[in-house]
């Protein structure tokens, strides 16, 4: 797993409040640990007001917050349409694993077209998963007791962080991130480049999808003006200035890139399970208000949610 994910050890920004909006966040329906139920309860247990459900490659888990006869959501949590797309790079080969993810906020969560992308999206990631775990049994460290029982449906977006855990419970690491460094991340002996839609293609079809195309946990960015210029020239509409693995200093130069580009300023935990609870996620996270009205205003949502 990436290690972006956990706060900076040094020079990490405290909240000086608790946030009360996160705009990137994952279920089990994609690489995090918990039901769609569960990190909506955990987030409005943390004082979350706005939170929006940014699973990779798919709307499950949010179609199912939202489905009829669903369990109500907990009172004064509000619900935003998301999803990140890991964008593949193959002209940038400095970016770590070839990629840039890119999330879309406020998408329409039933358009065929957008639906059709994500499913082609889907099958690459299966495609990938398996040959990964073909290359596992290879090395001599396989898993495929540890995934007897997981649920490979057209709907579930399958990816390493499985893998990893998989490793964890069959002995074959210390946790989730030896698994990443030895196993399979980029030379290790189970890893496998993705395939799928460059940032260019996802930022078109958010776009084409109604919702607000933002790049997500970009550090790089303050280095990369050419490359946000030519992702803005493409429809980027915000960038996550805010990110549980920011330090204080990332927060200032993202929040200029976001000035220079007049990109809306996003924000959330990024948050999956495997690095503690959702309130220890959120609670090393600051999103000020600002930002998150921000993006409301983005999504031309009423003011005032987080307030």
């Amino acid at each position: 797993m990436p290690r972006d994910r956990r706060a900076p050890a040094t020079g990490r920004l405290a909240p000086p409040a608790p946030s009360r909006a996160d705009f990137h966040a994952h279920t089990c329906r994609s690489d995090g640990l918990l039901e769609p139920a569960a990190l909506a309860a955990a987030a409005a247990a943390a004082g979350v007001r706005t939170l929006a459900v940014t699973d990779h490659d798919t709307l499950a888990g949010y179609r199912e917050l939202v489905a009829p006869g669903a369990p109500p959501l907990p009172p004064g949590l509000e619900l935003i349409p998301g999803v990140e797309i890991n964008a593949t790079a193959p002209d940038l080969a400095d970016l770590p694993d070839g990629e840039l993810h890119v999330v879309g906020l406020g998408v329409g969560p039933s358009g065929p077209v957008f639906e059709a992308l994500l499913d082609r999206q889907r099958v690459a990631r299966r495609r990938r998963f398996e040959r990964m775990v073909g290359r596992l049994r290879e090395a001599g460290v396989p898993v495929d007791a540890q995934l007897e029982d997981l649920d490979r449906g057209d709907e579930e977006a399958l990816g390493r962080p499985t893998l990893a855990r998989a490793l964890v419970e069959a002995g074959h690491a210390t946790d989730v991130q030896d698994a990443f460094d030895r196993l399979v991340g980029p030379g290790g002996p189970g890893y496998v480049r993705r395939e799928g839609i460059g940032p260019r293609e996802a930022i078109a079809a958010i776009r084409a999808a109604g919702g607000l195309p933002v790049l997500a946990h970009f550090a790089a960015a303050p280095t990369r003006p050419a490359l946000l210029r030519d992702l803005v020239a493409a429809g980027l509409g915000g960038i996550e200035v805010h990110h549980r693995s920011f330090d204080a200093a990332t927060v200032d130069a993202m929040r200029a890139v976001a000035t220079a580009h007049r990109l809306v300023p996003s924000g959330g935990t990024d948050f999956h399970g495997d690095e503690g609870s959702y309130a220890e996620a959120i609670g090393e996270t600051w999103i000020p208000d600002e930002v998150a009205e921000a993006v409301r205003a983005a999504l031309s949502l009423p003011a005032g949610a987080t307030a």
